[in-house]
């Protein structure tokens, strides 16, 4: 529990000041002037050159961004504090979730809890702690995600490289609840799932497709490719609409688990293979072969902003190929969840992939992440997933 009255001064300068003004929560340690007190992981008053209050923020003495805002005023940062903004949470899920037990309950910066991820999969919760300072609360959120939620159990998936950078281990266990957590069983979009919270992509499933999945299948048709299928969450939706569906991906584990998800909601037009969809796709393109609907929805070609140009490199060809596979009235669903690649990128790389196919192509809908990870205006960081959807003329 953090006073805001005895909590350490951290001042920042002029350029800080301006980006605070501007509705952005992150202050770089670039932009600090003195650190005061303030250890890893505390609770900071946030000061100006004069010493006036701009609010109350995580610090981190080994991140770039070395304080998150957790309140643009002075305040106590404590259970209550915690679970007041996860019950707001809570209550912006029930709004803009429907026909689902699996979601995303907290999304960081978009909750106004930056650090802090939690996902929600029927009667559990997967927490990832991604700073010093929810890392240092850990017990706190526990008790206030008990407290609002009410779950089984709840399990660290703090297995993401973000730790590295803040100097805190890699690990993931249960941290409430029963210890034994095996694979779980929920309802995402009316169809039954199965995933491995503990060692699954991401936290299980990937949630922020939950709405492109639906939109994907109002209008995919014919016989469908699914690359970078991953435990096959566009592939079971296009499964009721489509003749067949090839799912490609490299990881054995998540074709595993696609195949169980099949199963169990008795979908048997699926064929699954085990490659690298950068290396399938050049062979269906020598070999011919057509599909009347292609998905494309690739790992982030890019984590940094230098990488950039040869990310969309990348896109251009995955989606070059994927237009050499449609005829017209194909439907090509294309996505990226490199932040550093905006919409008005990846429609710039797929229109010269479409003039390289010799493809004219209509715009059916510009969609991005579902609404349970909600987008912050003033942080372009919290807008990362695209997914267009596209038909051949």
């Amino acid at each position: 529990m953090s006073s805001s009255d005895q909590s350490p001064h951290v001042r920042i300068n002029g350029k800080a000041v301006n980006r605070v003004h501007s509705g952005h929560p992150w202050i770089f340690v670039s932009d600090v002037i003195d650190t005061g007190s303030a250890a890893a992981g505390d609770v900071v008053r946030v000061v100006d050159g004069k010493g006036r209050t701009l609010g109350t923020a995580h610090y981190s003495n080994s991140s770039q961004i070395a304080l998150r805002l957790l309140s643009r005023r002075a305040e106590q940062v404590d259970e209550a504090f915690l679970a007041k903004r996860i019950q707001a949470a809570l209550t912006f899920r029930r709004v803009v979730v429907q026909d689902s037990e699996a979601y995303r309950l907290v999304h960081a910066e978009g909750d106004l809890l930056p650090g802090l991820i939690v996902d929600r999969y029927a009667d559990w919760l997967v927490v990832q702690f991604l700073d010093q300072g929810m890392d240092r609360m850990k017990d706190l959120v526990i008790a206030a995600l008990s407290s609002v939620v009410q779950p089984v159990g709840i399990l660290a998936r703090n297995d993401v490289p973000t730790r590295a950078k803040e100097n805190l281990a890699q690990e993931s266990k249960v941290v409430f609840g029963n210890p034994e957590a095996g694979p779980v069983e929920f309802r995402m979009n009316d169809l039954r799932w199965r995933a491995d919270l503990m060692s699954g992509q991401k936290t299980g499933v990937f949630l922020d497709q939950r709405e492109n999945y639906k939109a994907a299948a109002r209008y995919a048709h014919g016989r469908a490719l699914d690359c970078f299928a991953g435990t096959g969450g566009f592939a079971m939706h296009l499964a009721n609409v489509c003749e067949s569906i090839d799912l490609v991906d490299s990881s054995a584990a998540s074709l595993h688990t696609a195949k169980e998800n099949a199963a169990l909601n008795g979908i048997s037009n699926l064929q699954f293979h085990d490659a690298n969809a950068l290396d399938y796709l050049p062979g269906l393109v020598s070999a011919h072969r057509k599909f009347e609907t292609v998905v494309v929805d690739p790992p982030a070609f890019t984590k940094t902003r230098s990488a950039k140009e040869g990310a969309l490199r990348g896109y251009k060809d995955i989606n070059l190929r994927a237009l050499r596979l449609l005829d017209a009235g194909g439907i090509l669903v294309s996505c990226s969840c490199s932040h550093h690649v905006s919409e008005a990128d990846l429609l710039e790389v797929i229109a010269e992939a479409a003039l390289d196919a010799n493809k004219q192509l209509r715009v059916l809908e510009r969609r991005t992440q579902s609404q349970d990870h909600p987008i912050l205006l003033t942080v372009p960081e919290t807008h990362y997933l695209k997914c267009l959807i596209f038909q051949v003329l």
